[in-house]
């Protein structure tokens, strides 16, 4: 993957010791190194010290950063004194991209004249300029630190995912296919309110998709290769050769809409065409796309497409769309989280078993082969999910994480149990904003991550379920 690489920026004001300004120049290109990412900054003899002090200094600065437009995912804005304002604002105020403000603390026993930094208050002055002219900018805790400390690394880590965030949010496409099932007005959403946040929908007919797999040959090139890739991920030893390779043509389709639509993420009507006609449910097909890197949710459900590709940006991990699904007992803070078998094998506890849709073969065996049954793994997760509503994207996010608890082998699909803090209140919350019965998990503690996105850069209403 592309390493996310940042604008270094660095403030400066006349009569502040000038030997502070190169020192930061040295430790900020340092602690990007460090942290595994990359950078450009503006030469040294372009201004004073290759710093920014005037409105003429910020205007060289931003013509500087306009040429190499596209070139950088993210703005350093570090102040190793108080700096000024008003060049930082006329160089930053078009940047169009996420800015993490960094101040440089004081030490004791250098507080004199000459190595006396002051950018604890300055940092308040740039924050308000820039929130006078509504520019957009990213603050992480402490409020001064020091770019070689082990915390400005961590935040370093976490302003790269909001980068990522931001930057794979602006703009994408999904592709919709088929219609929202009669079953399900949970999942309803508006084409156009998702659109304004640069969400834009490409729409598919089931029935194109349905023709499009029944006119490609068993001997295809592309499906026989579909067939080896899902032989590789999961165990398809007990599914009937005539249901593996309608799975496979399926597959097939679904990466020729993702090619020639450039599709960032899918959504898919699972049931009941798929399995009445072509003999096959495409949970796994999901599951493998999202360990590609394509979030793909099932049951027409655009807005969990949504969080998912946020939280696969944020972490660049797999993602995957569950039901908040049973109690765990008596557990009040623990949730067994479920679906029929799309989750992606890279967050399982072992390779899957492709077996046949058991609520399906209940009525009629034989045509609802393709659930990937297994169980959910360990990890520290992050749960998220949106709807649209009245013109506005609405959207939360929160933590928990996936406990080694048992479920019993009688329990069908894929599912973990979940332990999440004060989840009784959380739920109510969900139900009193008018959530669905789905939410997304992705691998990782990304809440700080994807509230500074949403929030402050993509405009998101978020809803706190926290608190």
């Amino acid at each position: 993957m592309k390493k996310t690489t940042f604008a270094l920026f660095f403030g400066n004001r006349g009569f502040m010791p000038e030997e502070l300004i190169l020192e930061a120049r040295k430790d900020v290109v340092q602690a990007v190194e460090n942290a595994g990412f990359d950078y450009i900054m503006m030469d040294e003899k372009s201004t004073r010290f290759g710093a920014v002090e005037t409105r003429d200094e910020g205007r060289i600065y931003a013509k500087w950063l306009d040429q190499h437009r596209g070139e950088y995912d993210g703005v350093i804005l570090s102040m190793p004194i108080f700096i000024d304002e008003n060049g930082a604002i006329t160089a930053l105020e078009e940047a169009g991209v996420p800015i993490l403000m960094q101040a440089y603390p004081d030490e004791i026993g250098k507080m004199g004249f000459t190595t006396r930094r002051d950018a604890y208050c300055g940092k308040f002055s740039v924050t308000d300029v820039f929130e006078q002219y509504r520019v957009p900018y990213t603050l992480f805790g402490p409020h001064v630190v020091h770019p070689l400390s082990e915390v400005f690394n961590e935040n370093l880590k976490d302003f790269a995912g909001v980068c990522r965030v931001v930057s794979g949010m602006k703009k994408f496409n999904v592709g919709c296919i088929g219609a929202r099932t009669t079953a399900f007005k949970t999942v309803r959403y508006d084409e156009v309110t998702v659109q304004r946040y640069g969400i834009n929908i490409e729409s598919f007919d089931l029935s194109e998709l349905i023709s499009k797999v029944q006119k490609k040959e068993d001997t295809e090139e592309a499906v026989l290769a579909k067939i080896d890739r899902l032989n590789q991920y999961s165990n398809f030893s007990c599914v009937p050769k005539h249901n593996m390779n309608n799975l496979a043509k399926v597959a097939v389709v679904i990466d020729e809409y993702i090619e020639e639509y450039k599709l960032d993420a899918i959504t898919l009507r699972c049931w009941m065409e798929m399995q009445n006609v072509l003999h096959v449910s495409p949970c796994v097909i999901l599951g493998e796309l999202n360990d590609r890197g394509i979030a793909a949710s099932c049951e027409m459900d655009l807005c969990s497409a949504i969080t998912m590709r946020a939280m696969y940006l944020a972490s660049r991990e797999a993602t995957t769309c569950l039901d908040w699904n049973n109690n765990y007992g008596n557990e009040k803070d623990k949730v067994i989280l479920f679906h029929c078998g799309p989750v992606p094998t890279s967050l399982m506890t072992n390779k899957g078993n492709i077996t046949d849709h058991k609520m399906i073969a209940k009525f009629e065996p034989g045509i609802a082969w393709g659930t990937n049954e297994g169980r959910i793994k360990s990890f520290p997760m992050t749960f998220s999910n949106c709807k649209t509503e009245d013109g506005k994207l609405y959207i939360y996010v929160s933590e928990g994480e996936f406990t080694e608890d048992e479920i019993e082998n009688g329990f069908f699909g894929c599912g973990g149990v979940a332990h999440i803090e004060n989840l009784e209140n959380k739920l109510r919350k969900l139900a009193r904003n008018g959530f669905k019965h789905h939410t997304t998990v992705g691998v990782g503690k990304m809440k700080k991550v994807l509230d500074e996105a949403f929030r402050y850069y993509l405009k998101y209403e978020v809803v706190d379920i926290d608190n």
